[in-house]
């Protein structure tokens, strides 16, 4: 039978223990082994693979092996409760020994977990799961999760106590964060507040998410944004010994005010154009990007990037006689006596 995007989350959570089995796939490997994590957890609990109530058949063994399946179907635990035996990285080759060895399935056998890549609708191994009446086939994409999911994963770190900005934030992060490192973010997050009782904020979600924004090179955009200019000389010297190249830093400054002016520009005002970054901000630098975008304003911002964008040119440029970084050091000192200019 096919389970459906829309019942496969609750599933996940609370399998039925007397099913024969349940085939996951598609083309996200990470995703889907998430997936197969979840439903075998909820199966045999915690203490399932201490306790040899979970058998893992890797495709090349069941390869070299097609009756290794059917025999772990039918083997008596050493310990009560629910089995599973899971077969990862199936495919169409190992279709006749998994089909074989289902087909075959009585009650009182293990459950069977089938993890796969990308399936075609003519799969062999997807219309007999698709077909069974005792089993289920469930396609895994690239949707990112729902508000229900993150709600799950934040229960089952023990994260409860969080206002609705910080549950705004986590969503925008899913949308934009893999699968695992999503997870590893909420489970950095259950650490960081582990027996905290202040509510979980944006804040804290900044302190922890991943991020591959240059320190040093968001200080001199800051500075820069915020009309201090007598600031840039001893922060570029610091960032010319660190060896940060002119057109690094000339890059960096184009995205930071592309991005001030997405907020600046948005439809419905900065507070709403801070919202729909992507990637999304959180904690004290959102309330500084929204800060500088509302003080720079849309007009100027465009005058901000139409220099940046001489600057890039002339860095560009053959017949320049001015070194790369005094070119970029004159270009910040600029936008930021604009910005005092307001």
């Amino acid at each position: 039978m096919k389970l459906t995007p829309r019942d496969a989350p609750g599933y996940f959570n609370r399998p039925e223990a007397d099913r024969t089995g349940i085939l996951i796939y598609g083309a996200d490997g990470m995703r889907v082994a998430l997936r197969r994590q979840q439903v075998v957890k909820a199966l045999v609990g915690p203490q399932g693979e201490e306790e040899m109530r979970l058998t893992r058949i890797a495709a090349a063994d069941l390869r070299r092996d097609p009756a290794m399946l059917a025999d772990a179907i039918k083997a008596t635990g050493f310990f009560p409760g629910p089995r599973v035996v899971h077969v990862e990285d199936a495919g169409e080759a190992m279709a006749d020994p998994i089909l074989n060895a289902v087909g075959d399935w009585a009650p009182g056998d293990a459950q069977v977990v089938i993890t796969a890549g990308t399936l075609k609708a003519t799969s062999k191994l997807r219309k007999f799961f698709e077909g069974h009446r005792n089993a289920w086939a469930i396609g895994i994409y690239d949707d990112p999760p729902s508000r229900a999911e993150i709600e799950g994963m934040l229960t089952d770190a023990g994260l409860k106590n969080l206002d609705d900005a910080a549950m705004r934030d986590l969503t925008a992060l899913a949308q934009v964060l893999d699968p695992g490192d999503f997870r590893q973010t909420v489970e950095k997050l259950a650490l960081y507040k582990f027996d905290d009782p202040v509510p979980l904020r944006g804040e804290d979600i900044a302190a922890v998410a991943p991020t591959s924004t240059d320190a040093d090179i968001d200080d001199v955009l800051n500075v820069v944004a915020e009309a201090r200019a007598a600031e840039i000389g001893p922060v570029m010297r610091r960032l010319t010994a660190q060896g940060v190249q002119a057109v690094t830093l000339c890059i960096g400054a184009m995205r930071h005010f592309r991005t001030l002016y997405a907020v600046a520009s948005a439809p419905g005002g900065p507070s709403e154009g801070i919202n729909r970054l992507r990637p999304p901000v959180f904690g004290p630098r959102r309330d500084r990007i929204l800060r500088q975008a509302q003080g720079w304003g849309a007009s100027r911002l465009e005058d901000a990037l139409a220099l940046l964008t001489d600057t890039d040119l002339a860095l560009r440029s053959a017949g320049r006689t001015a070194p790369d970084m005094a070119l970029v050091e004159r270009a910040l000192i600029r936008l930021a006596m604009m910005s005092a200019r307001r």
